[in-house]
C-alpha cells in the first residue's frame, strides 16, 4: 500500500492562518472551545489553546476581589512569606466543635508552629527580622527601607557576624545601616532610643557590619536635618527656607566637612531664627538636635564668616 507524507504542503501548525479554509483540502474550518477542526477531512489545526490571560481565582462568595496569586515574596520574613498558618477557627472558638475536635486542632496548631523553623539559624533569623519590623514601625520608616535592613541582617548572618553579638543589637545596626546607605536623616541616637539594647552595643555592631560587609554608607548632609528640627521647634516656613539656604551654602563652601550634621543644621536654624526675629535660645535648639550650646556657637561663628 502506497503511503504519502501527512503534510504534503509543508503546513506548520504553529503558524496561525487567518483564512477559514483548511490548508489540506480547502474545506470549512470550525472552532469550538477545545480545538479547531476541518469539517471535511477532520484535520485538527489547533488543540488545547493556551490562555495567556490572568489565571484569577476567587475562593470567596464574591467575585469582585479576585487575585491571581497569593502574597508576594518579601525579605522581611525568614521564609520569604511562603509559610502558612493554622489560625483559630471561628467555629471552634464559638463552641460548635466537640472537645476532642478542638483539642486535635490545638495540637495541630502547636506542632505546625514548632515546625516553622528547620534549624536554630532560621529561628534566630526570624527573631531578628521581627525586631527589624518593630524598629522600622517605631521610627516610621518605609517598607523598602525595612526590606533593605532585613537583607543586611541576612548578609550579616551569612558572614557569621552575629557570633558573640545579640540579635537585638544587630537588628538595630541593620536599620541604622540601611538609613545610612539611603542617606536618611536618622542618627544613631534615634535608632538606639527605640532599641532594646544600649547605644554602645548598637554602635559596635554597626562598626563590625560596616567593616565586614563594606556598606556603601552615604554622608548625611545638614540640609536633611533642617526639616526635622524645624518641625520640632515649630518655626515658620520662611525660617526653614533660610536655614536650608545657609546649610546649602555651607556645604558648597565645604564648611560642613567633619562636623556633626544635626548640630550644624541646628546652628543654621538658630541663625535663621535670629535673622527673622524669632526668639529661641541656644539650649532649646541644642536639645532638639541632641547637641550642646558650645557646638551651636561654634557653627554659628563659622556661618558668620560665610556672610550669606
Amino acid at each position: 500500500m502506497a503511503s504519502s507524507a501527512i503534510y504534503e504542503t509543508a503546513f506548520d501548525e504553529d503558524v496561525q492562518d487567518e483564512s477559514n479554509q483548511c490548508p489540506e483540502c480547502d474545506g470549512r474550518v470550525t472552532t469550538n472551545v477545545a480545538e479547531t477542526v476541518c469539517e471535511e477531512c477532520g484535520l485538527v489545526l489547533e488543540d488545547e489553546r493556551i490562555d495567556h490571560g490572568p489565571e484569577w481565582r476567587s475562593f470567596s462568595d464574591d467575585e469582585q476581589n479576585r487575585e491571581r496569586t497569593g502574597a508576594p515574596l518579601t525579605a522581611t520574613r525568614h521564609d520569604r512569606g511562603l509559610s502558612t498558618k493554622i489560625g483559630n477557627n471561628v467555629e471552634a472558638a464559638s463552641g460548635q466543635f466537640a472537645g476532642r475536635k478542638r483539642r486535635r486542632l490545638a495540637r495541630m496548631r502547636r506542632e505546625h508552629s514548632r515546625s516553622r523553623f528547620r534549624s536554630k539559624a532560621e529561628q534566630i533569623l526570624a527573631h531578628g527580622l521581627g525586631e527589624i519590623r518593630r524598629l522600622t514601625s517605631a521610627l516610621g520608616l518605609s517598607k523598602a527601607l525595612g526590606e533593605q535592613a532585613c537583607s543586611l541582617f541576612r548578609s550579616a548572618q551569612n558572614e557569621d557576624i552575629l557570633r558573640g553579638r545579640s540579635v537585638e543589637a544587630m537588628a538595630a545596626a541593620s536599620v541604622y545601616g540601611a538609613c545610612r546607605c539611603l542617606g536618611l536623616s536618622r542618627t544613631l541616637d534615634d535608632v538606639a532610643s527605640v532599641a532594646r539594647v544600649a547605644q554602645s552595643r548598637v554602635r559596635s555592631s554597626y562598626q563590625a557590619m560596616n567593616v565586614e560587609l563594606g556598606l556603601p554608607a552615604k554622608p548625611v548632609e545638614p540640609t536633611a536635618f533642617v526639616p526635622r528640627l524645624a518641625s520640632a521647634l515649630d518655626v515658620t516656613d520662611s525660617i526653614r527656607q533660610r536655614a536650608r539656604t545657609l546649610a546649602r551654602a555651607a556645604q558648597e563652601a565645604e564648611v560642613t566637612v567633619g562636623v556633626q550634621p544635626s548640630g550644624f543644621a541646628a546652628a543654621c536654624l538658630y541663625k535663621a531664627c535670629h535673622k527673622h526675629g524669632w526668639l529661641v535660645s541656644q539650649r532649646e535648639v541644642a536639645e532638639v538636635a541632641d547637641s550642646s550650646p558650645p557646638t551651636i556657637r561654634t557653627h554659628r561663628d563659622a556661618l558668620d564668616e560665610l556672610d550669606v
